[in-house]
């Protein structure tokens, strides 16, 4: 038997023109994945092959044996059957769109009206309250008026309320305050 040193063996096996390269890729390549119609189409072909073809087809596709079998155990549980449906929402109807749509833009008015009848109700009740306040012929300025002041409706009259009771509640207390 014979040994062979280090420099025996580089000039025997004739060296490396490069070294290898020491970087490792940034990102590992992200495991392959088969859409269910390739996946059946392959088995549908393997199991018709004799032993040497379905080592080619396996070669040619890049496949290994353990991929067919699992393969095979999905398809005997229904699972490619459950794979070949479309992914993501379900298509809509554009009328049940356009409806949704409608609905969402009636709920947005109705919530901007009643916010409008609760403004003109608070103004409503501090009109009262400021004309109670006032004495009959003073001068109210008004920013919204041209001459900057106004004076009060001359035929509105001024009505004494009822004391109220109890039993009135807010109510009661709102109609003293007009």
């Amino acid at each position: 038997m014979t040994t062979m040193t280090a420099a025996q063996v580089r000039t025997h096996t004739g060296g490396m023109d490069q070294a290898p390269d020491p970087e490792v890729p940034e990102r590992p390549r992200p495991p392959r994945t088969y859409p269910a119609a390739y996946k059946l189409r392959i088995l549908e072909e393997y199991e018709q092959l004799d032993k040497q073809g379905k080592g080619a087809l396996l070669r040619r596709e890049g496949l290994y044996t353990s991929l067919i079998s699992e393969w095979r155990k999905q398809r005997d549980k229904g699972a490619l059957a459950a794979l070949q449906q479309r992914r993501g929402r379900p298509p809509t109807d554009p009328r049940d769109q356009k409806l949704a749509r409608l609905e969402r833009e009636n709920a947005r008015l109705r919530d901007q009206v009643a916010r409008q009848a609760k403004v003109i109700e608070v103004q409503g009740e501090l009109s009262a309250l400021l004309g109670r306040l006032l004495p009959r012929n003073q001068k109210v300025v008004s920013p919204n008026h041209p001459s900057g002041v106004r004076t009060p409706h001359p035929k509105r009259r001024q009505t004494r309320r009822r004391a109220s009771s109890p039993s009135d509640g807010a109510d009661g207390a709102r109609r003293l305050l007009r």
